[in-house]
């Protein structure tokens, strides 16, 4: 069932299926926390990014995914259709990120009981065993759409520094909304996990979109899908709630590529005219 949102939530943006084309030689540029979508000439093949093997599809279309910290450059070299080897640099420009400074004594204490270290054990290795096995699937391709419909109330990349400590940036970005605010997928995708409550994330779907690239629907009041169920985009998957650790209703969409986080945000298309704007 495809779930009824706002038009300029669910239609699906043609930025993020508009790739850059990549040439011998050419340097590419990408931005820190960016999910790169680029196209190869048709045809060729091992694609590796530092070293590290990127698949390609026959199109010679492609992603990787740039963490929010790194700085400089990458390598990346492919084979031609020709036989002949091509390599390009990939420049990774900064980001200003949200920051708030704050003094060392308003940090959380953290002092985990033994009881909940190994709770928190299992619950990671659910969600490592869910983003284990890369699939073949090409839903990454088709563009991407609003979750929900609501107020962006933290980035991706925002972060806290406590005195001279720096907390954990945020790895993905908040949509403020009622309890009960329907969710839907973002983009196709196989369930590859639904359970909860976990103690960080609550009740949780893991979507997993193809070739490394999985989205993570956090804090959920309610589950609408089972593992291995197939979804459209727009189809609801669950409900915003306040489940784990959350102050307030809200959904977390966290994307990651082969374990790198990257700014799903980048890849919507303008928030619709009654929330505020970035």
């Amino acid at each position: 069932m495809r779930w009824a949102l706002p038009p300029l939530i669910i239609a699906a943006v043609a930025s993020a299926a508009a790739a850059q084309t990549m040439t011998h030689s050419e340097p590419i540029t990408a931005t820190q926390g960016q999910l790169l979508i680029a196209s190869l000439p048709a045809g060729s093949h091992e694609l590796t990014l530092d070293g590290t093997p990127v698949h390609v599809e026959p199109d010679g279309r492609f992603m990787a995914g740039v963490d929010r910290d790194f700085t400089g450059s990458k390598q990346l070299a492919w084979v031609m259709p020709d036989g002949s080897n091509a390599q390009a640099e990939l420049k990774v420009q900064p980001r200003g990120w949200d920051i708030s400074r704050l003094p060392a004594r308003l940090a959380t204490p953290a002092n985990p009981t033994p009881e909940w270290l190994a709770q928190r054990a299992a619950e990671v290795a659910q969600i490592q065993a869910a983003r284990a096995e890369p699939s073949a699937h090409d839903f990454w391709r088709q563009g991407w759409a609003w979750p929900a419909s609501g107020r962006v109330s933290t980035h991706f990349g925002a972060q806290r520094i406590y005195g001279d400590t720096p907390a954990s940036y945020h790895s993905g970005m908040d949509i403020a909304a009622p309890t009960g605010t329907p969710v839907v997928a973002p983009a196709a995708g196989v369930v590859r996990l639904a359970t909860g409550p976990f103690s960080l994330e609550g009740n949780l779907v893991i979507l997993d979109h193809g070739r490394g690239l999985h989205s993570a629907m956090l804090h959920l009041s309610k589950i609408d899908v089972t593992v291995g169920q197939t979804v459209q985009q727009g189809e609801k998957i669950g409900e915003i709630g306040t489940t784990g650790r959350s102050t307030g209703p809200h959904l977390h969409w966290g994307l990651s590529w082969n374990g790198v986080r990257v700014d799903p945000e980048a890849l919507l298309p303008p928030l619709p005219a009654e929330a505020p704007a970035r």
